[in-house]
């Protein structure tokens, strides 16, 4: 007879530590898949955990709100819980909804029984609508429960329950009000500012020592907000059960979530409040790293003889993979052949403005590190590009592409190193073992070609590093004060700047007039090619993940 699998003890030839750390949600259901345990197993996925639930609601809701709850017997969420502690070892525990006393109680009398190294509880206690959840006697249930914490993650409704003072009116307020009872309990406080209505939304960890870790993000207008709570604290505890430090884990949690919400509209589920987009993150990361070819074969003409050959081959599906819309160039074009390139090329300037590290920098919430990152790579990558224009001054046939190129390469060593400086204050380091791949691509792209290509193809391979950083830094809005990177975003719409673009332009159209049909079409497709690397290179800093190195997790808020 094979054994009972719900009375089986962990096997001890598994690994202490797994690479994936093992989570549990225990919370209620969501059969639209917005909140709840759905909810939670997406996050603890796209986090990099391995999701497992334990239901304590079976809950009738969609977006438009709940219309029915079942509440199966303490006895059987208690059956639930043991067969999971009986057979998986846990790196982290999450609470949600836990509706009722003996529903608290059940889970209490677990914890203490296995006291998870992480438990993140989300003291579900206040709707968003201010309407509280729960009969007076769970309440105070829940709020004894909340002490096993190692950190809780109220709403500002629920803060206010939580420690007994009114509803917090500002940040500064509910920072107050968190590092009080952090004080007192010895439980860590994730204080949540997206119920406020200031325009960053900060999420701020507030230490029982009165210190604190911060990540922020741009408020953003939407009704996809259903499952936010969920979401992030089933995303940080995952993080944290991967041993994470509470800043760090904050940091990607925050930044995850962000992302989630801004794209969970184009999921159209429902009518009311809908989900975010848990999985776009994980669908980008995808796409990066895609192995499929950036030009199809025949994509660009072998010969052009006219600028009308180009702009005929590459309009027909402008856009229609991203769904975003070509845009005008900011800098117009210095004749046929160079408004040719920007038709052929306007969809990838468009995704270049619409990325999500372009749009990040441009409204400010883009995180330090994330900018340090591309300040870094932007260096190295501008000490190898003004290489690659001083070899194209070099091979210029004309005395104006001799001189132009020579400036524009000395001003990369000058002007552009001397920016860099200031914003990193050191002295940019050329080191080969810091470039990213994407940056090494770039650069040997770009140098390959200026030292091996015809001058037309080099000349439009250097231009997209001069028209793209235009046409963002002329679609800017006013720069309100205070931005964090305002000083940078201006050197982008600096008239300086703009007129090299147009010296740029009227090299690469003098170029491609007098090349023949052969070398243009090549020149196109090396120019299509730069706006590629374009894109790539600002998106890179949302890979690299500045925080996910993993280190000893040194959590003040223990399990009690």
């Amino acid at each position: 007879m094979s054994p009972d699998p719900c009375t089986q003890s962990p096997s001890a030839l598994l690994p202490a530590r797994p690479t994936v750390p093992r989570v549990v949600s225990i919370a209620g259901t969501d059969p639209t898949g917005g909140a709840g345990t759905a909810a939670d197993l997406k996050s603890i996925t796209a986090a990099g955990g391995y999701g497992m639930a334990v239901v304590t609601a079976v809950v009738a809701q969609n977006t438009h709100g709940v219309c029915d709850i079942h509440v199966p017997p303490a006895e059987f969420l208690a059956a639930q819980l043991t067969a999971v502690s009986d057979d998986v070892t846990l790196e982290a525990v999450k609470t949600g909804m836990l509706g009722t006393v003996e529903v608290i109680e059940a889970v209490a009398a677990w914890i203490d029984a296995h006291p998870p190294r992480v438990l993140v509880v989300d003291p579900v206690m206040v709707a968003t609508s201010g309407h509280r959840l729960l009969e007076p006697a769970a309440e105070r249930a829940m709020l004894r429960f909340c002490r096993r914490a190692s950190v809780v993650t109220p709403n500002i409704d629920e803060l206010a329950v939580l420690t007994g003072a009114p509803r917090a009116r500002t940040e500064d307020e509910a920072l107050a009000q968190a590092g009080r009872w952090a004080a007192e309990t010895g439980v860590a406080v994730l204080v949540k500012t997206g119920h406020l209505e200031d325009r960053e939304v900060t999420n701020t960890w507030v230490e029982p020592d009165g210190s604190q870790h911060r990540a922020s993000s741009a408020r953003v207008e939407t009704t996809s907000t259903h499952g936010t709570g969920c979401s992030l604290a089933s995303a940080l505890a995952t993080r944290l059960g991967a041993g994470h430090r509470p800043a760090a884990a904050l940091a990607w949690a925050t930044q995850w979530l962000h992302e989630a919400i801004v794209h969970g509209a184009a999921l159209q589920v429902g009518t009311g409040h809908g989900p975010v987009d848990h999985a776009h993150q994980g669908r980008r990361l995808a796409a990066a790293g895609s192995a499929a070819p950036w030009l199809r074969v025949g994509e660009v003409p072998a010969r052009l003889e006219a600028p009308e050959d180009l702009i005929d081959a590459c309009s027909g599906d402008a856009g229609t993979e991203t769904g975003i819309a070509p845009v005008l160039p900011v800098v117009a074009p210095a004749g046929p052949w160079t408004a040719a390139l920007w038709a052929a090329g306007s969809s990838l300037a468009a995704q270049v403005a619409d990325s999500g590290f372009v749009r990040a920098l441009v409204d400010g919430s883009l995180p330090g590190p994330a900018f340090d990152v591309y300040l870094a790579q932007d260096a190295l990558y501008l000490a190898r590009y003004s290489r690659a224009l001083a070899a194209l001054a070099e091979a210029s046939t004309t005395a104006s592409g001799r001189t132009f190129w020579a400036e524009s390469s000395r001003s990369c060593l000058t002007v552009e190193a001397e920016l860099h400086r200031s914003w990193l204050s050191a002295e940019p380091a050329e080191d080969d073992t810091a470039l990213s791949p994407v940056t090494s691509a770039y650069t040997d792209f770009l140098l390959r070609h200026a030292l091996g290509s015809p001058t037309p193809v080099v000349a439009a391979a250097v231009l997209p590093c001069f028209w793209l950083y235009a046409q963002v830094g002329g679609e800017l809005a006013e720069i309100a004060p205070g931005h964090p990177y305002a000083a940078w975003l201006e050197t982008y719409r600096d008239p300086g700047f703009v007129e090299g673009v147009q010296g740029a332009l009227g090299e690469v159209e003098r170029e491609l007039a007098a090349a023949s049909p052969v070398r243009r079409a090549a020149a196109a497709r090396a120019f299509l090619l730069a706006c590629r690397h374009e894109l790539e290179f600002f998106e890179q800093a949302r890979r690299l993940a500045p925080h996910d190195a993993p280190a000893e997790a040194a959590l003040s808020g223990a399990v009690r």
